[in-house]
């Protein structure tokens, strides 16, 4: 019997690469599995699902701004289109399954494969559900969460504790074939800053403001993914020839390299950052991003802290903090060694095996 995969997942990297990496673990489970995801044009995954080698077809549909905006005008419209786009979507694809892995699509996506019939699977990223899936939760067979904290937002759902997919090569670099590749001197630690896959204007501010400090007096090679639509103009204001020890990425491809060169990571507190970065096992400054739904980066960041793995940073107080905070943890190895070990503890490294296990068995059930 032919095993008909549909996946939806959108937005950002926080949903997209999740979803690819339970892709990736169903393929390797079951090769015949066709596997078909649907998202936006306008968003990452778009491009980043075909580079995965899977399928991706479009539902025309965004989120209700909550401040007053022309763009809600559209939002019925939108809403109305995405729902017959997933109808037509369900009808020719016939999914043995639906797996929501969050963001605006996965709602008219999820729901229509439901009511139609087909077993739906969410898998939620952030200890502070998503609008969608918490909707589509009473329609779910299953829930996987990635922090125990979510569970209290899935009333009646059966939920199961697995921790988040991380991209199947993380881990596999070395230390020194990373520092080679960025031709870093490894003589000195090395700082990896990210903003999310799209950048964030405050980080990279912030970044702005701390380079001299952290390059020239901490003696940094610095990693600084700034984002895509923010690297030209750092690229064109920032003298790179002044800072030999600093490398200004709009985006990382291979970011097992640069997390095996990382001593510390200054960082947004997206869940599917955190849980990688939990992988490899390393210290973390996070700085939730407050422009966020539910303001879940902050739930995110304090699960972390709490456990003792992350140093939290408010978006007000990054541009001021940042050095003090990187030179204080940079000067005590025990306080890093701690923190390493915790982040390892906090690992689900393999979340993605364990979820497309569970969804065949219970399709076979």
């Amino acid at each position: 019997m032919s095993l008909n995969v549909l996946i939806a997942a959108g937005g950002t990297g926080g949903h997209v690469y999740p979803a690819i990496a339970i892709a990736d673990a169903i393929k390797k489970a079951r090769p015949d599995a066709n596997i078909l995801f649907a998202g936006t044009r306008a968003h990452m995954e778009w491009t980043t699902v075909p580079k995965a080698g899977y399928r991706i077809s479009e539902v025309w549909v965004s989120g209700f701004h909550r401040t007053l905006t022309l763009k809600n005008l559209l939002f019925p419209l939108k809403l109305l289109v995405s729902l017959i786009q997933s109808l037509f979507i369900v009808l020719r694809f016939k999914p043995s399954v639906v797996l929501s892995c969050g963001g605006y699509v996965a709602g008219p996506v999820g729901w229509m494969g439901a009511k139609l019939g087909v077993p739906l699977f969410v898998q939620e990223q952030n200890s502070f559900p998503g609008v969608t899936n918490r909707m589509l939760a009473k329609h779910a067979k299953r829930v996987y969460t990635a922090f125990d904290d979510a569970k209290r937002y899935f009333p009646g759902a059966d939920v199961i504790l697995y921790g988040n997919p991380v991209r199947s090569h993380m881990a596999v670099a070395s230390r020194p074939s990373a520092l080679t590749s960025f031709s870093f001197d490894a003589s000195r630690r090395t700082l990896l800053v990210m903003g999310g896959s799209g950048g964030s204007l405050r980080m990279n501010e912030a970044m702005e403001q701390n380079l001299a400090s952290l390059h020239h007096d901490l003696g940094m090679n610095i990693l600084w993914q700034c984002g895509p639509k923010y690297f030209p103009a750092l690229a064109a204001k920032i003298d790179l020839g002044a800072y030999p020890n600093l490398r200004l990425l709009s985006y990382i491809d291979d970011i097992s390299l640069a997390y095996a060169a990382a001593d510390l990571v200054v960082s947004r507190s997206g869940a599917g950052s955190i849980s990688e970065l939990a992988v490899v096992g390393k210290p973390m400054i996070l700085v939730p991003s407050p422009h966020v739904a539910g303001d879940h980066q902050t739930f995110n960041a304090r699960s972390v802290a709490d456990q003792g793995a992350a140093e939290i940073l408010t978006d007000g107080d990054v541009v001021r903090e940042l050095t003090p905070t990187v030179q204080r943890l940079l000067n005590d190895d025990l306080t890093l060694r701690n923190m390493s070990a915790a982040a390892k503890a906090l690992a689900y490294p393999d979340a993605a095996d364990h979820i497309a296990s569970d969804i065949l068995t219970t399709l076979r059930a």
